[in-house]
């Protein structure tokens, strides 16, 4: 049987204060630290996921900014940063498969 997950009502309404207000959130992620501009929530397989732009990835330049799915439960102590962020260029809501169930999203320009 699996274990109630104690954090993740926190860490969804923290991501979605981060969505809905344009804002970064801290958080670490199996372990490692980082900071994650979330652009929408969605549920796929049961399981809730985060599309987030990682800024500090290793990134050839800007034309290959993209979102990255991060697993909710993967994520630890997600914190919202006072410091904005602009949703990447080519956002436009959609989900990354037909078959992901949104959740809360920012708002496609």
């Amino acid at each position: 049987m699996q274990q109630p997950d104690s954090g993740r009502v926190e860490r969804i309404e923290t991501l979605s204060r981060a969505i809905s207000e344009w804002r970064f959130v801290q958080t670490t992620y199996n372990g490692a630290e980082m900071t994650l501009a979330p652009h929408q929530i969605f549920v796929r397989h049961d399981a809730m996921f985060v599309s987030a732009f990682n800024p500090a990835k290793n990134w050839r330049g800007p034309e290959d900014y993209r979102l990255s799915y991060f697993n909710v439960s993967g994520l630890g102590d997600v914190r919202l940063q006072e410091r904005g962020f602009r949703p990447l260029p080519d956002y436009d809501g959609s989900l990354p498969r037909p078959e992901d169930l949104p959740l809360f999203a920012l708002e496609a320009a």
